[in-house]
């Protein structure tokens, strides 16, 4: 009979999930929200609550998190990671400041502690690379000269994961100085090691990986995945961490391999962590954190514009192309709430949880509007202030001569690998951007994302 609960619960939850992905890929946004909507229905306090199969969710929704950080290594190539390092630190610095210190703040300003204004930061700090992925093709943006600059951001946000996870983790586990110096030194000596011998060793490991059997190479990759994310997490170093490295380690034909056989997986049980993170919350607790959410949104928002305009600034790209660039960085989605997850399971603070899941949702959804409408709405904004001081205004020309090609150069040799989280849509409807000719990239669109199908 309990057999029977599980089985019935699970199918009508999955048989959800892909009714509410339909409707987000019909109406052409993410389906992140719908899918943390579906997780506060079935939760506690919830129209439909789960008894039966909450423990097998849970389980679900580990594997999820396993597979999104897999998934996201097998994008990149370790020389692509530290090429993009040593190009564009200067903007991920930016980005951190910018966007991790305001959910510190927040986080103390609520009374919640050290630990809770780690995570909140990590929440804020992170972007969705699956939905600007997506948005930036809806827009037909991929040959813009910003772009390259919007997805070298993404990667160090990426890249930054292998670090805070590792001190997040500990954290979370109550470690003290001592304790969390040394997870801290085995999660760089690992990450260290992994990226040397995947420089050196890369081709040798997937050739022992790769096997013309798809069912093989799902076992063995699938298999080799859990062992190390198990490993790692006995280390307290973190099992999304150990995933991630396993994605860096393998290349050419078996990441594509991988990468094939594995999305299907990645998709369900991400949607399955989605709902987990909805299981945990309770709604009743989402509207006294509901007006903190929308400040703390306004503000990140505010701040990822500004981090995007600064790193196009930097590149040589035109003013257009600058607000373009700070637009496209402001949704937030699976990262932030993989971050609030392993908080919220580790009991740290009760509001945090529903804090976050009310900030995802107004991001992942606005984020899309602000990509697109950010560079015309300022474009309006500077009209209208123009017309009242009774000058003509116009966007800033790009700058031109040996400059602009050095930083054209630049641009386009910066690597643009992203992961991308199964997205059926965006929040707009795809159309085409129309950007000027000194912002598109020559040779073509095919070279922005790249990286995406190594």
């Amino acid at each position: 009979m309990h057999t029977a609960t599980v089985f019935i619960e699970l199918g009508s939850v999955i048989l959800v999930l892909g009714l509410l992905g339909r409707i987000a890929g019909r109406y052409g946004f993410s389906p992140i929200p719908l899918y943390l909507l579906g997780g506060l229905a079935f939760g506690t306090g919830g129209l439909l609550p789960l008894s039966a199969s909450e423990e097998f969710v849970a389980t679900g929704a580990e594997i999820g998190v396993v597979l999104l950080l897999l998934m996201l290594g097998l994008e990149y190539t370790a020389a692509d990671l530290v090429t993009n390092l040593k190009a564009q630190y200067p903007a991920g610095a930016v980005d951190f400041l910018l966007n991790a210190i305001p959910g510190a703040l927040a986080a103390l300003l609520l009374g919640w502690g050290p630990v809770a204004a780690v995570v909140l930061a990590g929440v804020t700090w992170i972007s969705s690379s699956g939905v600007i992925a997506k948005v930036l093709g809806d827009l037909g943006r991929l040959g813009n000269r910003e772009t390259p600059v919007i997805l070298s951001i993404l990667v160090l946000e990426d890249l930054a994961m292998a670090v805070y996870l590792p001190i997040l983790t500990a954290l979370l586990a109550g470690a003290g100085l001592v304790a969390g110096s040394i997870t801290l030194a085995i999660a760089l000596a690992t990450a260290g090691a992994v990226l040397f011998v995947a420089l050196r060793y890369g081709r040798l490991i997937s050739r022992f990986v790769s096997h013309d059997d798809p069912e093989k190479l799902l076992l063995v990759v699938l298999g080799l995945t859990l062992l190390v994310a198990g490993i790692a997490q006995q280390l307290q170093v973190s099992a999304a961490v150990g995933a991630f490295l396993v994605g860096i380690a393998l290349s050419g034909e078996a990441a594509e391999g991988a990468h094939t056989l594995l999305s299907p997986l990645r998709d369900l049980f991400a949607a399955v962590f989605f709902v987990f993170f909805g299981l945990s919350t309770d709604p009743t607790s989402i509207p006294p954190v509901l007006l903190p959410a929308l400040l703390l949104a306004a503000v990140t928002a505010v701040t990822k514009v500004a981090t995007g305009y600064w790193a196009a600034r930097r590149a040589g790209i035109a003013t257009r192309g600058r607000w373009r660039a700070g637009g496209a960085l402001v949704s937030r989605g699976e990262f932030s709430i993989v971050i609030a997850g392993l908080a919220v399971t580790a009991g740290i603070e009760p509001g945090l949880g529903p804090l976050a899941t009310a900030y995802v949702l107004i991001l992942v959804v606005t984020g899309p509007l602000a990509a697109r409408y950010t560079q015309p709405a300022v474009e309006r904004l500077g009209s209208v202030f123009a017309r009242r001081r009774g000058t003509a205004w116009a966007p800033e020309a790009r700058p031109g001569g040996a400059a602009a090609a050095a930083a054209a150069a630049a641009a386009a040799a910066a690597p643009t690998a992203v992961g991308v989280l199964p997205a059926q849509g965006t929040g707009v409807e795809p159309v085409e951007d129309a950007p000027d000719a000194e912002d598109v990239l020559d040779p073509g669109p095919d070279q922005a994302l790249d990286g995406l199908s190594r």
